[in-house]
């Protein structure tokens, strides 16, 4: 069955429109444990995990576009910063995280509009399991489940952003390396975000 040529980008576009909405409901209560924390932590899960549908169906449909390419990873950097700067506002998490991460993203982005005249730089692997990372330790520590199983889960939320902060360090490392030696040998599409 064919799908309209648009939807993978329009789902792109509808993640990115959810960043002010979920910052809104979080942010409302000043992140108190009640529904609106626990809404935007479900809306930022939901928003997120529609990552891999708009891809698998643009791949799957042979439809992938650069449009498509360009703003996917906008989406998810949109999503997950909001959440970054969310959760330090509210003194969740220390500020030097989130300004680290913001740095790497915010670099990788504008060097990737930077090239976009020239070529699209898509994300590879270490990038991607960076973006899962971080989705995964912000679902963690977005969902008030302190609430439900107890303060122990802060020790599980800690160990999960350190992974992501890792990851993050790590991928943002290697785009940079990866761009020198692109520049260095004069190849256009080796940089991997």
């Amino acid at each position: 069955m064919a799908i309209p040529r648009q939807l993978p980008n329009a789902i792109t576009i509808v993640r990115i429109l959810c960043a002010p909405v979920f910052i809104w409901m979080l942010l409302a209560d000043a992140g108190a444990d009640g529904g609106l924390r626990w809404g935007a932590a479900i809306l930022f899960i939901v928003a997120i995990a529609t990552d891999g549908i708009d891809g698998y169906l643009a791949r799957r449909h042979d439809i992938v576009t650069d449009l498509g390419k360009l703003l996917d990873p906008i989406a998810d950097k949109a999503l997950t910063g909001s959440a970054f700067v969310c959760l330090s506002i509210l003194g969740e998490l220390p500020w030097w995280i989130t300004v680290l991460v913001l740095v790497r993203e915010i670099g990788v982005t504008v060097h990737r509009l930077i090239v976009a005249g020239d070529h699209v730089v898509a994300a590879a692997w270490m990038g991607k399991l960076k973006t899962v990372a971080q989705a995964v330790a912000l679902s963690l520590a977005l969902l008030p489940l302190w609430t439900v199983v107890g303060d122990w889960i802060h020790v599980v939320n800690a160990i999960v952003m350190t992974i992501a902060v890792v990851l993050t360090v790590g991928s943002g490392l290697d785009y940079v390396f990866t761009a020198i030696r692109a520049a260095r040998s004069g190849s256009r599409g080796g940089v991997r975000a």
